[in-house]
């Protein structure tokens, strides 16, 4: 597992070209918020996580089925992450701040995802 990327992913990538082409400023990666935003519309109080669907338990998506081998490993694993990404928007929304979470299942649909950030970045 120490091989697997937490930052700069395709996911994260793709998501990075559509706010540049919005034309939305932002900062990627800030370490001193709750749960590392992937990026943060500053000005706005605004973050955003691009979450992949089996790290994160995306419920009802079929990259999220959990493996047979191992199980209560895995089990603790994403169990885990999904409280604490609950604790992170919870304190993030206590700060004032406001959350959108990008699922790697949703971006393949580039247009969707250009009118969700369209819509985050304008409020």
């Amino acid at each position: 597992m120490a091989s697997i990327k937490g930052r700069g992913t395709s996911p994260e990538k793709s998501v990075r070209s559509c706010l540049r082409r919005l034309g939305v400023r932002f900062r990627g990666n800030v370490e001193n918020l709750p749960g590392t935003p992937d990026f943060v519309i500053q000005g706005q109080k605004k973050a955003i996580f691009v979450h992949g669907c089996f790290w994160h338990g995306h419920k009802g998506c079929r990259r999220s089925e959990r493996p047979e081998t191992n199980r209560p490993f895995w089990d603790k694993k994403i169990d885990g992450n999904i409280a604490r990404d609950r604790r992170n928007l919870r304190e993030l929304k206590k700060e004032g701040w406001k959350v959108l979470v990008i699922w790697q299942c949703q971006i393949k649909d580039e247009s969707k995802i250009m009118q969700r950030l369209l819509r985050f970045a304008e409020k």
